[in-house]
């Protein structure tokens, strides 16, 4: 009886453990509404919401590291957090070098943004490092000025750096909306990347899982659905 004690005991604290494990989520804090630090200095957004979620449904204790993005991925490989929750399109480069989930945010366009709808989008054209924008500026015959942070982008345009930025729609929207009219959207929108997922080091297959298991669960609840129309409300995507 008193072995059987023991083991019970034994497997309650292994049980337990387990239900603590804590996962690092890694992400930029500067690209909203996907992620961002708040007047709290504490990671918000849509991402903050949706691996909070995650977690809780995974069993897991989960603590929010942020880092520069054009370090992001070397940093998740050398083991400085667990997974990348960063607004990061899965593309086939990238996936080379570690695992995605499925997507959670389904694949949408980027676009152009300058001072004028006239704005020359083969001149000169911002875009963050290490973005796919960036890798495909080259490709259009347009000169590419890579830029470490998204507002630097911004900044480039407005000073005239550069004729046009090239990100997400769904980021330079409400920035565009926010403007006052000194931004507008120039040409037509560029399908880019696979949708949006969660990055994860090759060897961490089960703990992707994990998450994956997650993603298609909120997709079939509805829940999903109701955190993008909440973060994206002009025009949510929906799976």
């Amino acid at each position: 009886m008193k072995k059987i004690a023991l083991a019970i005991a034994a497997l309650a604290l292994t049980s337990g453990l387990a239900a603590a494990q804590t996962v690092r989520l890694g992400t930029e804090g500067a690209y909203p509404p996907y992620n961002f630090v708040n007047d709290k200095g504490e990671v918000d957004g849509f991402e903050r919401e949706l691996g909070d979620e995650l977690c809780k449904r995974a069993g897991l204790t989960c603590e929010w590291v942020t880092n520069e993005w054009d370090s992001i991925i070397p940093n998740l490989t050398s083991g400085n957090y667990d997974a990348i929750i960063a607004g990061m399109s899965i593309t086939p480069e990238r996936d080379q070098v570690i695992d995605f989930t499925q997507d959670y945010y389904p694949p949408t366009a980027s676009a152009y943004v300058g001072l004028s709808a006239d704005a020359n989008i083969k001149g000169t054209v911002a875009a963050q490092v290490s973005t796919i924008q960036a890798a495909y500026v080259p490709t259009t015959g347009a000169t590419l000025a890579e830029y470490a942070t998204p507002e630097e982008t911004i900044a480039a345009v407005k000073s005239g750096e550069a004729d046009v930025v090239l990100a997400d729609y769904d980021y330079l929207a409400p920035i565009v909306a926010e403007s006052g009219g000194e931004l507008v959207f120039v040409g037509e929108r560029v399908p880019l990347g696979g949708g949006v997922g969660m990055g994860f080091r090759e060897s961490d297959k089960e703990l992707k899982q994990k998450f994956d298991d997650g993603i298609t669960a909120m997709k079939a609840d509805g829940s999903l659905n109701a955190l993008l129309a909440k973060w994206f409300p002009e025009n949510p995507p929906k799976y």
